[in-house]
């Protein structure tokens, strides 16, 4: 018997159910060292470029970027960072990506947010 065989015979036993979760958690398997990178591994030319994606200029990418550097906050995500200071005082992403680029609300942000 070959190896798909084997492995055919013990999946044609799962049902449709069961075949979906265990894709999933396969799928979840494979997807968390990359997931796991991606919180540990970024730059500022990462996040400046999540920043532009998010419709800031280049200046106000910046701007946000190095207020994240010098408050070690860096490693929370630019645009996570925006994000969560908006929905905690009730501002468009716009706003609030506009005053953390002139240094405000930088205070409001809690380390435990990210």
């Amino acid at each position: 018997m070959d190896e798909f065989t084997k492995k055919r015979a013990k999946l044609a036993e799962l049902s449709d159910e069961e075949l979906k979760h265990r894709f999933w958690d396969l799928a979840d398997q494979v997807v968390q060292p990359l997931v796991d990178l991606a919180r540990t591994h970024t730059s500022p030319s990462i996040e400046r470029s999540i920043v532009l994606r998010m419709g800031f200029s280049s200046l106000e990418a910046n701007a946000i970027v190095n207020h994240c550097i010098r408050r070690d906050l860096l490693d929370r995500g630019a645009g996570g960072i925006i994000y969560r200071v908006a929905q905690s005082q009730g501002l468009s992403i716009r706003e609030a990506g506009e005053r953390l680029a002139q240094g405000e609300l930088w205070d409001t942000f809690q380390e435990g947010d990210a």
